[in-house]
């Protein structure tokens, strides 16, 4: 794990980027379109967006552009989508598959995630997923916000097990039984929201650590997710933080420091319950 382009291999034998962008909220046109090229020119090659986001069209611009200016391949990035709530089912997950591919304007996908657990869908859902990933349309497949219960539900009617889970993680956060779950079921956990949406950052336990690294706490954050194995996608729109962001490889948390920023842990969430959340 020494570059931005380093890579954990899922249960499938895909090589993952272990860091990406995250485009939540980022304004589709311009503002996500600038973000994502940015982000390819400074190294990244993971892009994480969703149908909910409402700028697929953005990215998909932006990738194809920042192909042709970087001289760089199709097969060097890593492009994930995600089904919203509403489209779940096994034809509408299909439809709104074929949506996003339009979008994008891309032949394949990297990773195709169910973005909530809908009650009495997901599994339809699923079976669409798996569908899309023996046809050769995604090369892997995932699921996102899904707690052990509603993994250990879809596990009994799965054919293909997810190979990544999408959750909130962070130090507020710590979700160790979770994590503890998807790493014995061979399940790669990715984090949304890893800096808590600005939350932490003038955590002072935090920012002791970022001292001593001469790091800002952002970066200690981010380090801290991929040595607990945690693949992991900021969002950011500014070029300043996108670089920033990034330059984690240079530098290591003490096992010291790893349980310190552990103990941060409240089971705190920004993000919505999986259990009780209505959209």
């Amino acid at each position: 794990m020494t570059n931005l382009q380093a890579t954990t291999t899922l249960s499938n034998g895909v090589k993952m980027p272990w860091f990406g962008l995250g485009v939540y909220k980022a304004t589709e046109g311009a503002e996500v379109i600038q973000a994502v090229k940015i982000a390819i020119k400074n190294g990244y090659r993971s892009i994480d967006t969703a149908a909910a986001y409402n700028n697929e069209e953005g990215v998909g611009q932006a990738v194809h552009e920042a192909l042709e200016e970087t001289g760089l391949s199709r097969d060097d990035l890593y492009i994930t989508s995600k089904v919203w709530n509403s489209e779940q089912g096994y034809e509408s997950t299909l439809a709104a598959f074929e949506k996003t591919m339009s979008k994008l304007g891309l032949e394949q996908l990297d990773l195709y995630l169910v973005h909530w657990p809908v009650k009495g869908k997901y599994k339809e859902t699923w079976r669409a997923l798996e569908k899309l990933y023996n046809d050769g349309r995604v090369r892997a497949i995932g699921v996102s916000n899904f707690q052990v219960h509603h993994l250990n539900d879809l596990l009994q009617d799965a054919q293909i097990k997810p190979m990544v889970n999408q959750v909130e993680y962070h130090p507020r956060l710590t979700q160790i039984e979770l994590r503890t779950f998807c790493k014995e079921q061979g399940i790669q956990l990715e984090a949304w929201s890893p800096l808590m949406q600005g939350k932490l950052l003038d955590n002072s336990t935090l920012q002791e650590i970022a001292d001593k690294h001469g790091k800002s706490v952002a970066q200690v954050i981010l380090r801290w997710d991929l040595q607990n194995g945690v693949v992991t996608i900021p969002k950011s729109t500014s070029e300043q933080r996108i670089k920033e962001n990034a330059d984690i490889f240079n530098f290591e948390l003490t096992s010291d420091d790893m349980k310190q920023i552990d103990g941060l842990n409240e089971d705190r969430r920004v993000g919505s319950d999986p259990d009780n959340f209505n959209f």
